[in-house]
């Protein structure tokens, strides 16, 4: 049976979650949140010390506590799913291959995935939408041992994750993340609807198996005005979180 502390701190998750309480706010008195639970101050204590953890609040001697952070970390799957983490938000995800080839495996897929040059490998140029909306190109080069699974996928298969997990057991377990801004060129310009030169924001990634084998290494590049990255730090916790444009 949960508790009652964490059930309190599931629900002040939820609130903030929906901006109940946003960033910068601050979170009822702890008379205020006993009252209104219907328990003591020591186990409103105990709810809002987890969030504190969390990094989700905090607060000064004698002050009250303050939102830190209007969204909970993602798990990994959904950060590495574009599909995952639509349907968290109640999105629909959506999916389609402009183009995809074999191609002998160039100096940076060789020290990406660890293959040797030249090695036979899958580049997929992929847009992804929200609700229809274009707001993510995804360039993806998969190592050779995968590529096969991954070429025989439909080209609007909203979710290549769960489709190589239903196909094959492939679990995604490790992923490094590189963010920075470029500006969009001729292609991404057409692919997103968006003007040529205008800000994306592109993220390099490089997924592995549970073993540590390299899957796949992409370079994707949302439109600034649909997709932001946030990090969440505290003394326990730092995490990245993948969220809509405000």
């Amino acid at each position: 049976m949960t508790a009652r502390h964490e059930e309190i701190a599931d629900a002040l998750r939820r609130a903030i979650d929906r901006e109940e309480y946003t960033v910068g706010s601050r979170l009822p008195a702890e008379t205020e949140l006993a009252a209104h639970y219907g328990v003591s101050r020591g186990t409103v204590r105990q709810a809002v010390a987890a969030l504190t953890a969390e990094g989700l609040i905090g607060s000064r001697q004698g002050a009250r506590r303050v939102v830190l952070a209007s969204r909970r970390s993602q798990s990994f799957g959904e950060l590495r799913s574009f599909a995952q983490w639509a349907r968290a938000m109640g999105r629909e995800a959506t999916g389609r291959v402009v183009a995809q080839e074999f191609r002998p495996a160039a100096q940076e897929d060789s020290v990406r995935l660890q293959l040797p040059v030249g090695t036979r490998v899958l580049h997929v140029l992929r847009v992804r939408g929200l609700d229809g909306e274009p707001v993510l190109v995804e360039r993806t080069v998969y190592a050779d041992w995968i590529s096969a699974a991954v070429a025989a996928i439909e080209p609007d298969c909203p979710s290549v994750t769960q489709r190589l997990y239903d196909d094959t057991g492939l679990v995604f377990a490790y992923g490094e993340h590189v963010i920075d801004a470029v500006a969009c060129g001729a292609q991404d310009a057409e692919l997103l609807g968006v003007r040529r030169t205008s800000p994306l924001l592109r993220v390099r990634r490089v997924t592995t198996t549970r073993e540590g084998r390299p899957v796949e290494w992409s370079d994707d590049r949302y439109r600034s005005d649909a997709v932001s990255f946030s990090v969440h730090n505290s003394i326990d916790n730092n995490a990245l979180a993948r969220k809509t444009a405000e």
